[in-house]
């Protein structure tokens, strides 16, 4: 992308902004017939569901929007390759989020961006808000205040908590992965991978392929400093703070590699890069050390770490990027909207590993063996069935697990996920019409 599409694309996307003056708005889902509905609606004969309510909690789910609303929240430490730009520069990403969540999965969104820029605020504002809400989804934190927040949330409610960084980028990689080694005729089980940058995205990619069956010895991990082992004393020294950082130094790269980046990638077959924006984080020196028919993932957003066409020029034969104008987008949208259409359609109590492996199963799934390509592992966000295909899974494994309220089979969850996200496109376009102007 040149400086001047860039600029151009600018332009475009700050005009679309300020006409619509955002990207969500709330919309009666009743039916109002005359200014009379308002006492079956709100006072007096709210009062009869207030009642219910307090009698009984879980009623809430048949009297309110809560079964379907979640909540986004982010303190706006850490958004996009932006930095630390705060809450309020946020809230027009985390509207697009909510945009996503809608129109993709059929999900009412709310975005919340909070003046909270320490964690235990973080975790208390997300703990008060939760009564209104069926699941929360983190966005756009710091680490490692992200790894306290999740945590610590997940622990005192009873509703589903995601960190989209975190567990949807993930998520999104080993769907990637699993078909990147279809198609080089490798197993997961027997690959070397080197994870180049170790935050939010890359400390949740290594614990879900460790939990997909990856020996954490075959991973060897790389922040600014070098390949993670048991002898990085300045890890060691605060892993009260980075206690994340400090099991990935102590569990993982069995053979104790030391050195930078080139060290790192020296004998893998598969390099994936969150290490954030910028080009030539990831050389052509470095991977050109990998293994016969290398997989590369540069996720660094807006820039990444590598550009495709130099990674291929070094010997990659599969690479991909967090960007739609490449091929194999890695896109945490390509798992959230359906993720959460399962969560909640069986009233799931939390989101554990197994439903986030159910997921990248099903999202690699999208796409038949036979039509796998080195420039195709992953399904486009357009594909019909896809969030419909990820929600029944999930909220199988969820109930699996013993996690979910509600039981129903995998039929009926695909095609209530595929009935839901149709009212949404078709109420769309009746009211804003089919096409951007």
């Amino acid at each position: 992308m040149s400086e001047r599409s860039g600029q151009e694309g600018d332009a475009r996307a700050l005009a679309l902004h300020e006409r619509y003056r955002g990207k969500v708005q709330s919309f009666p889902k009743c039916p109002i017939g005359g200014l009379d509905d308002f006492a079956v609606w709100y006072t007096p004969g709210v009062a009869a569901a207030c009642r219910a309510i307090a009698a009984d909690a879980a009623a809430a789910y048949r009297y309110t929007n809560k079964g379907n609303t979640i909540a986004i929240v982010s303190n706006g430490t850490r958004v996009l390759g932006l930095g630390d730009i705060g809450p309020l520069a946020g809230l027009p990403v985390m509207e697009g989020k909510a945009l996503l969540f809608k129109y993709l999965g059929g999900v009412d969104a709310v975005p919340l961006c909070i003046d909270a820029p320490a964690a235990d605020d973080v975790v208390r504002a997300v703990c008060a808000i939760a009564p209104s809400f069926g699941g929360i989804n983190l966005e756009d934190i710091s680490q490692p205040a992200c790894f306290r927040v999740l945590t610590a949330v997940r622990e005192r409610l009873t509703i589903p908590v995601w960190h989209d960084d975190q567990q949807g980028s993930a998520t999104a990689a080993l769907a990637g992965l699993t078909n990147a080694l279809e198609v080089v005729g490798k197993a997961l089980r027997d690959v070397r991978i080197a994870l180049v940058g170790i935050g939010a995205a890359n400390i949740s990619t290594y614990r879900l392929l460790t939990a997909a069956g990856v020996d954490s010895g075959a991973i060897v991990a790389c922040d600014r400093r070098g390949t993670l082992h048991r002898g990085r004393a300045d890890i060691d020294a605060q892993r009260d703070a980075f206690r994340e950082k400090w099991e990935v130094c102590r569990d993982s790269n069995a053979d104790q590699v030391a050195g930078g980046i080139d060290a790192a990638l020296r004998g893998a077959d598969v390099c994936l890069a969150f290490a954030g924006s910028g080009p030539g984080i990831v050389t052509q020196t470095a991977l050109r050390g990998m293994r016969r028919d290398a997989i590369v993932f540069a996720c660094g957003n807006p820039v990444p770490e590598i550009w495709p066409a130099d990674a291929r020029a070094a010997g990659a034969r599969i690479v991909a990027t967090g960007r739609s104008d490449f091929p194999n987008q890695v896109n945490n949208a390509l798992v959230f909207p359906g993720l959460f259409r399962g969560v909640l359609d069986v009233r799931a109590r939390s989101i554990s590993d197994e439903m986030a492996l159910a997921a990248a199963h099903a999202l690699a799934s999208a796409i038949p063996r036979s039509a796998l390509t080195e420039e195709r592992i992953l399904p486009a966000l357009d594909e019909p069935t896809l969030a419909a295909d990820v929600a029944a899974a999930v909220g199988v494994a969820a109930q699996r697990q013993g996690l979910a309220a509600i039981a129903c089979d995998a039929a009926a969850l695909r095609s209530g996920a595929l009935a839901a996200i149709a009212a949404v496109r078709d109420a769309t376009a009746r009211l804003l019409g089919p096409t951007l102007a």
